[in-house]
């Protein structure tokens, strides 16, 4: 081929290249549309990872306190003693999930909802082992360990028939405002405020001003306090630890509520034909379970028996109010003096204005338990004066002294009298 004619040749197949077509048109559109609109990986790590749970997302909540503990780490020995101890009672926590697992999402979202550090959450842990009932020699009690005077102070309610140190709602609302207020008092310290809660705001305050007057550091460990307080804050700090960095099983409770809160406006005995077992559970504040009587004005029931205890609450007879009758002391009184003018014990007279001694003052107010408070209870069937008696704490022989019987035959339907006194 002559030399001139190879630049014709060469341009003719180019333009041939430029005016071919794709045999399958539908496939080299799709062929662009997969590349522009998919995205391209070049390697496993450049592909987006999936939602990490968020506080609230959690299934747990004890999970949900994990993500968002901030209390600084301590390698203080007190600390990691605590620690040590913790890790050597594995079971601990079991216990502890299965006592807080009615309570503990509540105590969450009170503490989120105020805006505190949710260590504050794990406190009844330091101090109950999350038991609702628990008392200490001190007078202290529930779940947040109350005592009478602060308890008081922050309006919780405390009678012969309620006492809402023992009570989710009232305990939980006046230690989260008491550690509130400690927190202001001893300058944004939180240590030094959850001291204060243990042992009284002015041991701690009187230790950190003999520190600064020696000279030495004011810091929570540096303090002299009482044994019992230099291993409290410790305790605390062990737990969020060991709960931060998963050192510890701390079985699953469900972040979502345990209970809803029903209205109680009226005093209640509850009827045998339910189970109340359950809400003397949610509801220890009671202390003669099942007479809900001078409560708080609520009643907590299980969440997913929510509708079955509204339909029942709507039947429950209410009860006519308690009448209590005052003596005002006078001179020359005494407790046994004015407790046997009326009939009743010195304990029972102590126990009902929750006195701790036998001292009373001249013109001091005291209730005397009415013992003139009567039902009228309908016999049911499988009743039986033990039962009955047993359900209202009182004796078999006053049940049959009351009503006029010398034996134990009921009947189907027979309406007996039975007096309510004070526990």
């Amino acid at each position: 081929m002559p030399a001139r004619t190879l630049p014709l040749l060469i341009m003719l197949l180019l333009l041939a290249g430029c005016n071919s077509t794709p045999t399958d048109s539908t496939s080299a559109d799709e062929g662009v549309t997969s590349q522009t609109n998919q995205p391209r990986y070049t390697s496993a790590s450049d592909r987006p990872l999936p939602a990490l749970p968020t506080p609230h997302t959690s299934d747990d909540v004890w999970q949900r306190i994990r993500m968002q503990l901030s209390f600084a780490s301590s390698t203080h020995p007190r600390v990691l003693k605590r620690v040590n101890w913790y890790l050597q009672h594995p079971n601990y926590m079991h216990t502890i999930s299965n006592r807080a697992e009615p309570y503990l999402y509540y105590l969450v979202s009170e503490v989120e909802r105020r805006g505190l550090p949710i260590e504050l959450a794990l406190m009844p842990l330091i101090e109950s082992d999350f038991n609702a009932q628990a008392y200490s020699e001190k007078h202290a009690s529930g779940l947040w360990q109350l005592t009478p005077l602060i308890a008081k102070h922050y309006g919780v309610t405390i009678n012969p028939w309620f006492d809402g140190r023992q009570d989710l709602i009232q305990s939980t609302g006046a230690a989260l405002d008491f550690l509130t207020y400690l927190h202001q008092r001893f300058d944004g310290d939180w240590y030094h405020a959850i001291a204060a809660y243990n042992t009284g705001e002015g041991r701690v305050a009187t230790a950190i001003a003999n520190n600064r007057k020696a000279g030495k550091a004011t810091d929570f460990f540096s303090l002299k306090l009482p044994k019992q307080t230099r291993h409290y804050v410790p305790k605390l700090l062990a737990a969020a630890a060991l709960l931060k960095q998963q050192r510890m099983h701390f079985p699953a409770i469900d972040n979502q509520p345990a209970f809803i809160q029903l209205a109680m406006d009226k005093a209640v005995i509850l009827p045998n034909e339910h189970d109340w077992a359950e809400l003397a559970v949610l509801n220890p504040g009671f202390r003669r379970f099942p007479v809900l009587l001078s409560g708080p004005g609520h009643l907590l029931v299980p969440r997913d028996r929510e509708q079955e205890w509204q339909l029942a609450a709507a039947q429950f007879q209410a009860l006519p109010d308690t009448r209590w009758q005052q003596v005002v002391v006078r001179r020359g009184d005494s407790l046994s003096r004015i407790a046997q003018q009326h009939g009743i014990t010195v304990s029972e007279l102590r126990q009902f204005n929750q006195l701790n001694s036998n001292l009373i003052r001249i013109g001091q107010t005291l209730l005397l338990p009415s013992r003139s408070e009567k039902l009228d209870y309908v016999v049911k069937r499988g009743d039986s004066l033990w039962r009955i008696a047993r359900q209202f704490g009182v004796s078999v022989k006053d049940l049959k002294r009351w009503n006029q019987r010398d034996n134990n035959q009921l009947r189907l339907g027979e309406t007996l009298a039975i007096h309510l006194t004070a526990p």
